[in-house]
């Protein structure tokens, strides 16, 4: 049965969402063709029809996650940057992997990809860093972005440890230490 334009794009764009959160959630070889597919609702015989390969799904569902990333930051505009630290720091935020920040999710796969995963995720840190160095404190531009790239090394690597010790009180201390160094700390 052949699909209308639209009810492919819908498709689509189901397969993309559902990757995005799987991937962050079990990694790109921690789910195959199949289980992506089905929890689109399709099956894996249409999966060629709207990507090359899996790395190309990866590199498009990562692509997905940090534009999901940019846009929650985009939000955070409003709020202070001590709240928003706060948050992303969070044992919500530790705990729900799948619908948490791709950079930390996806960067161990990411630095075992291909060339289009690995310029995806550059691009995507790329435009984190300058939506974080509009709030840097510094007055200089070149300042206010060592400091938006500090801040997000920290963020990141202490949300990445803090989900893996596995020990929630070295979690949590790990990610106090964080926000105590960072610019919006206190």
């Amino acid at each position: 049965m052949k699909v209308s334009r639209a009810q492919a794009e819908e498709n689509r764009e189901r397969i993309l969402d559902n990757a995005a959160q799987l991937f962050r959630e079990r990694g790109f070889d921690g789910i195959g063709l199949n289980d992506l597919m089905q929890a689109a609702g399709l099956t894996r015989g249409g999966f060629y029809g709207h990507f090359e390969s899996k790395d190309d799904l990866a590199a498009q569902a990562t692509r997905r996650a940090l534009q999901a990333n940019r846009e929650q930051w985009k939000k955070q505009t409003d709020r202070s940057l001590q709240a928003w630290v706060k948050t992303y720091l969070s044992d919500a935020h530790r705990d729900h992997i799948g619908a948490g920040c791709g950079l930390v999710a996806l960067a161990g796969d990411a630095a075992r990809g291909g060339p289009a995963v690995q310029q995806v995720f550059a691009d995507g840190v790329a435009s984190l860093v300058a939506a974080l160095q509009t709030q840097m404190p510094a007055d200089a531009p070149a300042q206010q972005r060592e400091q938006a790239l500090a801040m997000l090394s920290t963020l990141v690597g202490a949300l990445l440890l803090s989900r893996a010790v596995g020990d929630n009180g070295l979690s949590q201390e790990l990610r106090e230490a964080a926000r105590k160094h960072l610019p919006a700390g206190g």
